[in-house]
């Protein structure tokens, strides 16, 4: 009884905390230094440490520093500040910051809500503390931009909902739940407009995707699957219940459902043999390595056997997918591949061709999923012990 009781304790303070804001780790690729914020829209409250500053109006800006292990700041009217933690708080809901680093330079992103500003591993680190939808907003448009259908961006919002949900304490150690990059998910600036992308993230707000037994999904998506989606195991050498490799038609016609590329033969048998001791001399090997054929999705080049994953040579030879045929015309090598990225999960192009088909979002995930649930988090009132929310 108690154990169940503190479980549901767990369960009410996580589901509390997303209903309101996450911490995301801002430019986590800029060892920033010195950065500006200016307030596009709204005002905010400026604090340092415990004390209250003064009021950052619409159109002004602050200047901070790492100064050593703390931070400085500049503003025009309010004055120069040092300590450890800045706070802009927004005053409206509408309000959002432009943040710009300054050293080294990058590139002016846009951020709503929060901002927390301190001083971490010899940088200044940037914590956006935004709104969940607020934060799927962002994702997607980074992730995917504009101009796709409503039940595409709804899919998309319920996986990246669950990604953060299943993720949020990624970064726990340095201070923040997920960071801004691929290795969490894009979130490189606001949605500045509402449309389709707030409208889905809105009316799928609280759903997740769970498995039978209520633990959420890593939702892995890619680009395209070119036509079959690939088991997990051909990748990572772990298999996925819910990701099995099933024929996809809904992608084959997209613009990223081909692709073509050639090699130097003597480069494509040189690497085979360096990594592999592949017998490149044997007539009848050099063969079967310049006219190997996958009718469907292989795991390894040619056989199992030879110990060559197709991922191997995906990375070195910076191939758009492993789902790829070979012929040698001259002394080139010619890779006729189908689909983009790893193929496990999600397909997206195939996704948006299923949306415009006239498909749910509920029957696009069920279709790139297997055994699955979308549940609001409301619904999850009981944990195993091994569950990912503790």
């Amino acid at each position: 009884m108690v154990r169940s009781l503190l479980i549901i304790i767990i369960f009410l303070n996580v589901t509390l905390s997303f209903s309101q804001e996450l911490r995301v780790g801002l430019l986590r690729t800029v060892k920033i230094r010195s950065a500006q914020f200016t307030s596009q829209k709204g005002s905010y409250t400026l604090l340092l440490d415990s004390l209250e500053i003064g009021i950052i109006e619409e159109g002004a800006f602050l200047s901070v520093e790492l100064n050593g292990s703390k931070v400085s700041m500049h503003h025009d009217r309010l004055g120069n500040f040092i300590g450890d933690t800045i706070r802009l708080i927004s005053n409206e809901d509408a309000a959002y910051m432009q943040l710009r680093s300054i050293t080294p330079g990058s590139k002016t992103h846009h951020y709503r809500d929060n901002f927390e500003i301190s001083s971490s591993s010899n940088r200044l680190q940037v914590i956006n503390l935004v709104d969940m939808n607020n934060y799927l907003d962002g994702v997607i448009y980074s992730e995917g931009g504009g101009g796709r259908h409503l039940e595409y961006y709804k899919v998309q919002a319920l996986m990246c909902r669950t990604y953060a949900m299943q993720n949020f304490r990624r970064h726990q150690k340095e201070g923040f739940s997920v960071c801004d990059g691929v290795h969490c998910q894009a979130y490189h600036n606001m949605l500045k407009k509402e449309g389709p992308i707030s409208e889905a993230v809105r009316s799928t707000s609280g759903e997740v995707i769970v498995d039978k037994n209520n633990k959420t999904l890593t939702t892995y998506f890619h680009a395209n699957c070119g036509g079959q989606t690939c088991d997990a195991s051909y990748v990572w050498n772990t298999s996925v219940p819910y990701c099995e490799t099933f024929i996809d038609t809904f992608c084959t016609k997209t613009w990223q459902a081909t692709w073509t590329k050639k090699i130097e033969a003597s480069k494509w048998f040189a690497f085979l043999k360096k990594e592999y001791g592949f017998p490149i001399e044997d007539p009848v090997m050099r063969k079967l390595a310049s006219q190997f054929k996958q009718d469907q999705r292989m795991a390894f080049f040619i056989h199992p056997s030879l110990g060559i994953p197709l991922r191997d040579l995906r990375n070195e030879f910076r191939l758009k997918s492993t789902f790829f045929n070979v012929s040698l015309e001259g002394n080139m090598i010619v890779l006729e591949g189908r689909g983009f990225g790893h193929g496990v999960g999600l397909c997206q192009e195939g996704a948006m061709e299923m949306a415009k088909a006239g498909y749910s979002y509920r029957q696009i995930a069920h279709y790139y999923f297997n055994d699955v649930k979308i549940v609001d988090l409301d619904e999850l009132n009981e944990f195993n012990e091994e569950s990912d929310f503790q």
